[in-house]
């Protein structure tokens, strides 16, 4: 707050009246004085450290402050906390003074993306197989979970995604979600991997916390690889931290704490590194290879994006042709950059030269690519 506003609020509350008495003069400038007191004392106020609560001992507790130092503190009046809150303490003695009530959720929805897709399954093309199985694993327990029940059997936890790059996967367990009306909790592998010792694990247990508070939900992990690589005795503390958070992630997806409600999808491009304690039977209940698409499945992805566009004279069978080792995004982005060249030329529609014309660019940045990865390393 400026010197300026000050003084305005402060005039605010002294506004003398020529027919006031010596009285009320006086009490206007009492109230002035209190408030200009009240402002400063807010400038000398040192800031509240944010700490988690780790353990209730004998009236105490015992709280982890940022820089990751754990101490024994006393508890201001009669807040109830619980392990794991947050909680507000006082600088010099570390005294819990106010707890965060919305500190459950509170780190982990920092950094994942909850929403509600819009995908359908009619927004996939091909993957006939790999959308059954999909099916069976996620959105038929989620629907009717008394199913599983009658039969005597455990319902699916989830299910591993693993394929080229640009095969569907997300596009999958977004398409799923939808049919289930599910929650889609979608976060990045790597996000997990924290500065602090214990902070991956934390976030961790908040996400699954997260994903049962809005139940039904799903929780896509993507780029698994990027935690759940092959373990080496390495030595250093990222790698150890790295694996304490992985070995959290494989504890919420054994069930300690039920998972009713909740199903797990996670996608990798790299599934030869995998750990072989996060693919064992009991942990993924269906690993799903999501190959590049075939003629049949370039055709199904032709005509869905394809669809919106105006097209003119289009031979899709010589397309299926020249775009074999293609995946669902290359597809894409040909059907874009052939609408780039239809606009270049100032036309409404799209030819099939456009869609040549692209295929050729495309090869060429690939081309270019392949050159520069050669020069580097070779």
């Amino acid at each position: 707050m400026t010197v300026g506003k000050l003084k305005k609020e402060s005039k605010d509350f002294y506004n003398p009246n020529p027919n006031a008495t010596v009285q009320d003069e006086n009490q206007l400038l009492k109230n002035s004085l209190n408030y200009l007191k009240a402002e400063l004392n807010k400038f000398k106020e040192l800031p509240l450290l944010v700490s988690e609560v780790k353990k209730i001992v004998n009236g105490k507790v015992i709280i982890k402050v940022p820089n990751g130092s754990h101490f024994l503190v006393n508890i201001a009046g009669d807040i109830k906390v619980n392990t794991g809150d947050t909680v507000l303490v006082e600088q010099r003695s570390l005294t819990v003074v106010q707890k965060l009530e919305d500190s459950k959720s509170f780190d982990v929805e920092d950094f994942v993306i909850i929403e509600k897709p819009n995908i359908s399954w009619n927004d996939v093309g091909g993957l006939e197989e790999q959308i059954k199985e999909i099916k069976e694993v996620v959105e038929l327990p989620l629907l009717k979970p008394e199913l599983f029940k009658q039969v005597g059997i455990d319902a699916p936890k989830g299910i591993l995604l693993h394929g080229p790059p640009g095969t569907g996967k997300t596009m999958l367990a977004k398409a799923v979600a939808t049919s289930s009306n599910s929650t889609f909790i979608e976060f990045v592998g790597s996000e997990l991997v924290q500065k602090f010792i214990g902070e991956g694990a934390k976030l961790v247990r908040d996400l699954f916390r997260l994903a049962r508070e809005r139940a039904p939900s799903i929780i896509f992990i993507d780029e698994l690889d990027a935690i759940a690589a092959e373990r080496v005795d390495m030595g250093t503390s990222g790698e150890r931290e790295v694996q304490r958070t992985f070995m959290q992630l494989l504890t919420e997806m054994d069930g300690f704490n039920s998972l009713d409600g909740v199903k797990i999808i996670a996608a990798t491009n790299r599934f030869d590194i995998l750990d072989p304690a996060v693919i064992r039977p009991g942990r993924f209940d269906r690993l799903i290879q999501v190959p590049l698409p075939d003629e049949k499945t370039r055709l199904g992805i032709f005509k869905i994006h394809s669809g919106r566009m105006n097209v003119s004279n289009v031979n899709f069978d010589k397309l299926i042709e020249d775009t074999e080792g293609f995946s669902g995004a290359d597809i894409k982005s040909l059907c874009t950059e052939a609408g780039y060249f239809a606009i270049r030329n100032n036309r409404s529609h799209i030819l099939h030269e456009d869609f040549v014309n692209a295929i050729s660019k495309l090869d060429e940045l690939d081309s270019e690519e392949d050159s520069n990865c050669a020069g580097m390393f070779g």
